[in-house]
């Protein structure tokens, strides 16, 4: 047989790599319905619980009657509705810059943002822990690819007096999804203008969360367009819908509507989603209650795992990753999570280097403090296990 993909996954599960999927029959929530049975989640990205808030799905019902379920075509060719137009102008303005684009997924948005703006004769500096579709991106882009230190911005400096390339490239996650730190995004900016590059930020984890309006690491930081030209977000976060954008100055987006390929080449996400995600921004620029209760679940979380002994990362977002060390403990402890009625994904290498699994918990505005109390029990519970 050429490719033995068998050998291949029974070598991932002897090495604790292995990968299911779990199937869901309800609403993403504080509480979701895993395989037949109530969990209390704490994996989801859906940061603010506005996935299923009732303005939203309405506004995707509304839309739904009016257009449909397809787009039909990609942007270029008729798929582009006026939805879509309302959505990218109201990102625009959300993000404060002068125009916003559409793309269907995250991962398409970064590897095709990075692609078209560098390539061979180029360079391209990443974070050591960008997500992997940034990577993915640089690696693809075939710009000279370096990678630094993670926040190692003296490293960067480094690189980049080396560096002869005539474009260059810094690119780098707001919020690191599986550390849940933040990058230093004013001393980025700063070194960027000093040599001369531009500076791609993804915020895929810090839209709605960070900021005043939930305008994400940009709002946190202070950055205005000129410091962040490309800045790259989600809508299936913060902002609980789903797609991605970028946002930058005319001529950026114009120029990647006619260079990205994933772009060029993709069939529009439907304009319900559009519409839905519309809906969301204004609830999530009107939010600040909801990023109050987040940060107070966030806290309590944090003082009572500190009073546990466990050895969380450092992390003020509501990513909180427990690290663990081995596969098969985070495994374990995932297991023993989930039979306690709590639902925590075990994070294994390559999402993260080897020897570093852990549990990544995530709260939502969705959470009570009854949730958390429930969580720190469980995981109280877990800390005398020998796996």
């Amino acid at each position: 047989m050429p490719f033995d993909l068998a050998a291949v996954l029974a070598q991932k599960k002897a090495d604790g790599l292995y990968r299911r999927r779990r199937t869901l029959s309800s609403a993403q929530g504080a509480r979701v319905v895993v395989d037949g049975r109530e969990l209390l989640n704490f994996c989801s990205n859906d940061y603010l619980g506005l996935a299923n808030h009732p303005e939203v799905v309405a506004a995707f019902q509304q839309a739904a009657a009016r257009y449909g379920v397809g787009s039909g075509a990609s942007h270029l060719v008729c798929g582009h509705s006026a939805e879509h137009e309302a959505l990218e102008a109201d990102l625009a303005a959300f993000t404060g810059r002068e125009r916003a684009l559409l793309f269907s997924t995250g991962y398409m948005a970064n590897t095709g943002i990075v692609q078209a703006l560098v390539g061979r004769g180029d360079a391209v500096f990443e974070d050591r822990l960008n997500h992997a579709s940034l990577i993915d991106g640089g690696l693809a882009s075939g710009a000279q690819f370096q990678r630094y230190r993670h926040n190692d911005v003296a490293h960067l400096a480094e690189l980049l007096a080396k560096s002869s390339a005539d474009k260059k490239l810094i690119v780098t996650d707001g919020v690191f999804s599986m550390d849940g730190d933040l990058a230093p995004l004013v001393e980025l900016a700063a070194l960027a203008r000093a040599h001369d590059a531009w500076l791609m930020v993804d915020d895929a984890h810090g839209l709605g969360v960070l900021g005043g309006q939930g305008g994400g690491a940009a709002e946190h930081f202070g950055l205005s367009a000129r410091d962040l030209p490309v800045l790259m977000g989600t809508l299936g976060k913060g902002a609980g819908a789903f797609g991605a954008f970028v946002a930058g100055d005319d001529v950026l987006v114009d120029y990647l509507i006619n260079t990205a390929r994933p772009y060029i080449y993709t069939t529009a996400l439907p304009p319900a989603v559009a519409a839905a995600s519309r809906a969301s921004l204004v609830l999530l620029r009107d939010g600040q209650a909801l990023r109050d209760r987040l940060r107070e679940l966030i806290l309590l979380f944090r003082d009572g795992a500190r009073s546990l002994g466990l050895d969380l990362m450092p992390s003020t977002t509501p990513i909180q990753p427990l690290l663990l060390g081995g596969n098969e403990r985070a495994l374990a402890w995932s297991a023993a999570l989930e039979q306690k009625g709590c639902l925590v994904g075990a994070i294994r290498p390559p999402t993260v280097p080897a020897g570093q699994a852990r549990l990544r918990i995530t709260f939502t505005a969705a959470h009570q403090r009854a949730d958390v109390d429930h969580l720190l029990q469980a995981l109280a519970d877990c800390r005398g296990m020998t796996a």
